[in-house]
């Protein structure tokens, strides 16, 4: 194997991680505050009893849609956890392993 190939798999794939760490911490970040000023929206209709919530349903609700996307990400293909040795060999540990301090770096400092 070329030393200059695995240089460059080791640097790309850090640089990848180092942008994509960013950029999810950042939008990670943007729905955060829009879902919480929504939140705070709702709470302060309610306390001016314009509208009135039930916060219980809500919370059913909510929590049945996280199981529902989680049920939802086992389904693609991939991303089961039965399929990582198929990863690892087609994207190589050097790759893998340097995305993936990229991307804590990236999200450490985003």
């Amino acid at each position: 194997m070329n030393l200059e190939s695995i240089g460059v798999t080791i640097g790309g794939g850090f640089f990848a991680g180092v942008l994509i760490g960013y950029a999810l911490k950042n939008v990670v970040k943007l729905v955060a505050v829009v879902v919480g000023l929504f939140f705070a929206g709702l709470a302060y209709l309610q306390y001016q009893q314009i509208l009135n919530i039930n916060w219980n349903k809500l919370q059913v609700e909510s929590q049945n849609a996280i199981t529902t996307l989680a049920n939802a990400s086992t389904q693609i293909p991939g991303f089961s956890s039965g399929d990582h040795s198929a990863t690892l060999s087609n994207l190589g540990i050097p790759l893998t392993g340097s995305m993936s301090m990229g991307f804590a770096v990236g999200f450490i400092k985003g």
